[in-house]
């Protein structure tokens, strides 16, 4: 395994374009055109106020994608440190001059549209970390002073985006850290030791949540004790979930979303309303298309040769898979709602830069530093 060295000749773009996987590029396509169709029943048979502008989005985001795709991948390796710090300046900013929707101080307003630096910040940390560990051996990554530094730096921006509050985004970017962690090698025995701390400090850390965060996890742990109002959204949503059956009420049919029993329908709870009008098979369709880009991700972090591509694929492919995982065991009642949007297919302009972002650096790392998967077809 080489570390620094990426270990491959410089290519024309049209070189990479033909070396990218288009199997993958087609899953992200076919996501993208269900997030369209569900957006346009959920504006009643509209292009307005959601799908059109899903579909302008998707446009820009996919120029950004394949700019990232064909950028020498040996420059994430420089930019990563420096794209890290700005994301964290930005969360300073954010608490400082930041813009309150909904309650909480997420976002900078740039005038013509807002960014959120929580979402940089779930790259930055891919990156920040892939170059890190790519920069040491693997007896120093077994010492625990190796593992501070890399710690602190996980638990800064974890920390300033708790403060928001966004408890969703700050376990997103914490697991995904932890991931890499047990990515290069950290023992078993260490994972133990801060699980215990955790695990002791829980009962403290519970009176420092916010109390809306407090009845998200006692209306995940019983939905029926406020039916009318912290439970409202997860017991519409299962409701939802089980009117549509297996084979949906129809395309533009679903009675919950349609009839505004589901709350927040073209976001978080989309998957909810896809599934009440196409059913359970509807359903199992866009979780299988989600898994195979999933695996896809780990199999072009598997077939890498320099040790900071493998960090970055397997960063970045755990993110995703973080987003695909909560959405969908929140919205059916297997997790407290946290406000996590499905990729590609909720509406929000962030998170789709954000997500597409993170394909454009999968596949520049896949293209420049694997062999050709599914060459054969």
């Amino acid at each position: 395994m080489e570390y620094g060295n990426f270990g491959y000749q410089q290519q024309s773009w049209k070189d990479k374009i033909f070396r990218m996987n288009f199997i993958y590029l087609l899953l992200i396509f076919l996501l993208a055109c269900v997030g369209t169709v569900t957006l346009y029943s959920a504006g009643n048979g509209n292009w307005e106020p959601w799908a059109m502008k899903h579909i302008m989005r998707f446009i820009l985001a996919v120029i950004l994608m394949f700019i990232l795709a064909l950028t020498n991948a040996q420059k994430y390796y420089k930019w990563s440190y420096g794209f890290y710090f700005i994301s964290l300046v930005l969360l300073l900013v954010v608490e400082i001059f930041g813009h309150i929707g909904m309650g909480a101080q997420r976002w900078i307003n740039l005038g013509l549209f807002k960014i959120q630096p929580s979402e940089l910040m779930k790259i930055g940390i891919v990156l920040f970390l892939a170059r890190y560990f790519s920069s040491i051996t693997i007896q120093g990554i077994q010492s625990v002073r190796s593992l501070v530094i890399p710690a602190i730096f996980t638990l800064l921006p974890v920390s300033l985006i708790m403060l928001q509050p966004d408890l969703g985004t700050s376990l997103m970017v914490l697991f995904t850290a932890a991931i890499m962690f047990f990515a290069v090698g950290v023992q078993w025995w260490k994972f133990a030791i801060v699980g215990g701390v955790v695990g002791a400090i829980l009962p403290v850390a519970w009176n420092f949540l916010h109390e809306y965060q407090q009845n998200r996890v006692l209306t995940f742990l019983n939905p029926e004790r406020d039916p009318l109002g912290a439970g409202y959204h997860i017991i519409q949503s299962k409701i939802a979930f089980g009117s549509g059956g297996i084979f949906g009420k129809g395309f533009l049919h679903g009675t919950q979303t349609h009839l505004n029993f589901l709350p927040e329908k073209h976001t978080d709870f989309i998957f909810t309303m896809f599934s009440e009008e196409f059913g359970m098979l509807g359903g199992l369709a866009v979780l299988f298309a989600n898994l195979l880009i999933i695996a896809l991700g780990y199999v072009f972090a598997f077939r890498a040769r320099s040790y900071f591509a493998k960090l970055t694929i397997i960063g970045l492919n755990t993110n995703y898979f973080l987003y695909v995982f909560i959405n969908m065991a929140m919205v059916m009642g297997l997790l407290p709602v946290v406000g996590v949007p499905l990729p590609l297919i909720s509406y929000g302009g962030t998170v789709m830069f954000s997500i597409m972002a993170s394909f454009g650096i999968i596949l520049c790392m896949s293209v420049n530093d694997t062999k050709i998967f599914f060459d054969e077809i």
